[in-house]
């Protein structure tokens, strides 16, 4: 676990870097600093690799295979960390970078496309760049005991940037770790079709360390429109460990499905919000719609039809982040597909969570939980029932437009649910937040998944007095209050007449 000692030096490296790109635009700068830290991070594991066979003394230390084989990408001499630090103050350093990271891809076919070569371009400052070398080797060397440094430093990297670009490509860490420990992705086929910079894949892998399980009991599969974002997810796996299928190349999931025959275990997505030009015109026929034909106009019920279909018919769940319209909107057959996908049995739980969690947006979001059997005998049997968890009142601001959950409530959501789940769960509704359903007390609310239908008014919040009895009650103290307020008023009138003053 990050203690407070290191996320002060992981912030203050931030803010050294954050202060070296000058006029460059948040959104360029990331993808310098990023791929610097990427370049630090295979050196160094390349390096210990190197300094380990130089100790065993049998002359390997320069053999590409005593790398290659222990999961360790291959680093030519001119592309080592300690050239580029020895040149950082040449004015041809970032020709120099440029040419390490285009030897480094012909070395290592997985990298192939994946390095982004921007450092040589006329505008970017050698001599910040140059800077910045520095800042990261000093950072390195002070902080060298520390496991996994250039990881960690990575995914601060992206947190931070995320939270002053806007964050379209991140998904924040605590809405993650939600998915993650609701739906535990021990092992198994791991699917995300739209994967952004890796959030979900990186969580799920902490998630199986923390529990003492094996990295490679996992495999990934992911899908990514965006070119830039697709080479950060594939920097972000190979620095993590993980070995993910992500396509050769970036794709758009509707239109060119990269793993169309994979039937995932599990499948965690935040696909963008509401996006209306999906291309919905040109696939109204296409055999993801099994519960209706999404609307042209929102791919919303798109995606959730799209992962339900790559989901493994004996025991596959997902987990998928949608705006909170989904749950209620009846525009253009949305209602039609909720209403099949529920009798269908589709849906597992439903999770209302709080707004302000995204750097990208502020309006509140849901979390569904999709199964493709509720009646699988690793689990509790389901069948006709849906969970509904109401948590838009958890999370606290950590700064004035952004608010996160805490562990402990991500623990208090993640046990609800496994507690409904699993066979040995001691489920008890809990009013105001959370309740289980049955299709018929589903279907009297119209289909429409809002959990505040379901959960009703917190506990404490119900004092339990009848209704008409508080009524009867509320009108007789407001009674007495309008009485003192004409007398009041009374009193006034005739002070001011005494004085000569008169309001009628």
């Amino acid at each position: 676990m990050t203690t407070t000692a290191n996320v002060g030096f992981e912030k203050e490296l931030f803010k050294m870097a954050d202060k070296l790109r000058n006029n460059m635009d948040a959104g360029e700068y990331k993808h310098v600093v990023l791929g610097l830290i990427f370049l630090k991070y295979i050196s160094d594991k390349f390096n210990t690799r190197h300094e380990e066979l130089v100790a065993e003394g049998d002359g390997f230390e320069e053999d590409k295979d005593e790398y290659t084989l222990a999961n360790i990408f291959w680093v030519p001499q001119d592309s080592r960390w300690q050239i580029l630090r020895d040149n950082a103050t040449s004015p041809d350093i970032g020709k120099i970078i440029d040419e390490a990271l285009l030897h480094i891809e012909k070395e290592n076919p997985s990298l192939k496309g994946v390095l982004d070569k921007r450092y040589a371009k006329p505008d970017l400052d050698k001599t910040k760049l140059g800077e910045l070398i520095t800042l990261i080797t000093n950072i390195s060397s002070k902080y060298h005991d520390e496991k996994d440094l250039m990881g960690r430093v990575y995914e601060y990297f992206l947190n931070a940037f995320a939270d002053i670009t806007g964050g379209e490509f991140y998904t924040p860490t605590s809405v993650v770790k939600t998915i993650v420990e609701m739906i535990e992705p021990y092992s198994g086929r791991v699917y995300d079709p739209a994967c952004g910079s890796g959030g979900m894949f990186i969580q799920s892998g902490k998630f199986i360390e923390e529990h003492a399980q094996n990295l490679h009991n996992i495999s990934v599969y992911g899908q990514e429109s965006n070119p830039t974002t697709w080479r950060l997810c594939k920097m972000n796996l190979a620095i993590r460990g993980l070995d993910g299928n992500l396509g050769a190349h970036h794709a758009d999931t509707f239109h060119n499905d990269l793993h169309k025959n994979l039937n995932a275990d599990y499948a965690m997505a935040n696909p963008p919000f509401n996006i209306s030009d999906w291309g919905g015109e040109r696939l109204k026929d296409d055999s993801r719609w099994k519960w209706g034909i999404p609307p042209v106009g929102n791919a919303n019920y798109a995606w959730l039809s799209h992962i339900l279909s790559h989901l493994g018919s004996r025991a596959g769940v997902g987990a998928v982040v949608l705006a909170n319209g989904s749950l209620s909107s009846n525009t253009s057959n949305e209602g039609n597909i909720r209403k099949a996908m529920i009798e269908d049995d589709k849906i597992d739980a439903i999770v209302a969570l709080p707004d302000r969690l995204f750097y990208s947006t502020g309006i509140p979001v849901c979390l569904w939980i999709l199964s493709q059997n509720k009646s699988h005998d690793k689990y509790r049997n389901r069948k006709g029932e849906t969970l509904f968890i109401d948590a838009r009142n958890l999370g606290t601001m950590v700064t004035r437009k952004h608010r996160e959950l805490s562990n402990d409530e991500i623990k208090s959501i993640a046990d609800t649910y496994h507690s409904y789940r699993n066979t040995d769960g001691e489920y008890k509704d809990i009013k105001g937040f959370c309740k289980k359903a049955n299709l018929e007390e589903i279907k009297s609310h119209d289909f429409v998944l809002t959990p505040g239908r379901y959960v009703g008014i917190e506990a404490e919040l119900d004092d339990g007095i009848p209704f008409e009895e508080k009524m009867t009650k509320l009108s007789s103290e407001l009674k007495t209050q309008f009485e003192k307020s004409n007398e009041l008023e009374d009193k006034i009138k005739a002070n001011l007449k005494g004085l000569g003053y008169a309001l009628d």
